[in-house]
């Protein structure tokens, strides 16, 4: 067992300083990318900057033989291409029982370690498996002469793995995040779906029956099969100080259904989600950032309350310490966007504080 001393000690001989508080970026959409798909990769540099984070995809989604030629097709992107302080640079590697992994790691740390941000970790199972990235990473650190540690983001796809979320989220100094994965969770636990995200219409509940019996009209209402696992994720991730993230929604034309289930992960606590095709980019940055509407009522409340203490009626409602406090968090967010987004900065801009100019807030 170490001791908690020792939590933030680098564990190998000159590699970084483990973080102590993990660097809180835009990261709404995480666009995933083929390196080895000579077209999708020709399009990396126009995107720099217009997206959050690009992710360099190892692992599902790239064949057998194209293994080499993606990790190879990473190094180059990265060596070629200036991501700026606007757009991240991600990868997700191969699962770590596969036989791939080891080169993902060696070749990518020691190539383009200081590129990359993040390294996303498929299938995590439980804190054993981020324990041996941790020490791997800081070997091949200490290798390549880096000065910042790469983050680690785990991703839920196990029945083990969400049974050990806690554990995983404070594993390491170096976790970033966690991302649901559904449709490799969906078969581990034998659910009965075979879609990558969303809802089922099967999954439901119906209203009573009414004055006509059983067989009579009753509605139906569709429901979210993965709100237990985000809401378990992102409570691990908010103990552990670390962000959650909704992973991929499959079907790429229904961009309606894809919005609303990304609507669901934000109003959760979830701060992103995986970009699978160049559509679901703009219902991401959408959806991830507060409304203009809900920024300037935050403002609004933040004013009323003065000093945080007691209780103001505004517009009818009530609002004391705890609404200050989500409050609060949608102000942290609008300002962390404005930093890097002038449209949100704009959209932003300082509204009065109630309809006449003057303070809505009265005291209770």
């Amino acid at each position: 067992m170490r001791s908690a001393k020792d939590f933030f000690t680098p564990l190998a001989v000159g590699a970084p300083a483990p973080v102590r508080e993990v660097p809180a970026r835009p990261s709404r959409m995480i666009h995933f990318f083929d390196p080895s798909n000579e077209k999708m990769a020709a399009k990396i540099p126009a995107m720099v900057g217009t997206v959050d984070v690009l992710l360099g995809n190892l692992e599902d989604a790239v064949k057998a033989d194209n293994k080499e030629a993606a990790r190879l097709g990473l190094v180059a992107i990265a060596k070629a291409t200036d991501f700026g302080d606007a757009t991240q640079l991600w990868t997700r590697v191969n699962s770590l029982d596969s036989p791939w992994v080891l080169d993902d790691f060696t070749t990518l740390v020691t190539e383009i370690g200081d590129k990359l941000d993040v390294i996303m970790v498929p299938k995590v199972q439980g804190p054993e498996d981020i324990h041996y990235v941790d020490r791997l990473l800081a070997q091949l650190e200490a290798r390549a002469g880096l000065t910042r540690p790469i983050l680690v983001h785990a991703i839920l796809e196990t029945a083990r793995g969400v049974a050990n979320v806690e554990a995983i989220a404070g594993a390491s100094p170096r976790m970033q995040g966690i991302s649901l994965g559904p449709a490799d969770l969906a078969a581990d636990r034998r659910m009965k779906t075979t879609r990558v995200g969303g809802g089922h219409p099967g999954y439901l509940v119906r209203e009573d029956p009414g004055i006509e019996g059983i067989n009579g009209p009753r509605g139906t209402f569709q429901q979210d099969l993965w709100h237990y696992t985000i809401a378990r994720m992102v409570d691990a991730c908010a103990m552990h100080g670390i962000f959650p993230f909704y992973g991929p929604f499959g079907d790429i034309k229904d961009v309606v259904a894809c919005e609303d289930q990304f609507r669901n992960a934000f109003l959760l606590g979830c701060v992103g989600a995986w970009s699978l095709h160049p559509a679901q980019i703009a219902i991401a940055k959408k959806v991830f950032s507060p409304s203009a509407a809900d920024v300037a009522h935050a403002r609004r409340v933040k004013a009323a309350m003065g000093d945080g203490t007691g209780a103001v009626m505004l517009d009818g409602k009530m609002e004391d310490d705890a609404s200050l406090k989500q409050c609060l968090v949608i102000l942290a967010l609008a300002e962390q966007l404005s930093a890097s987004d002038p449209e949100l900065a704009s959209l932003y801009a300082e509204a009065p504080a109630g309809p006449d100019g003057a303070s809505a807030g009265v005291s209770a």
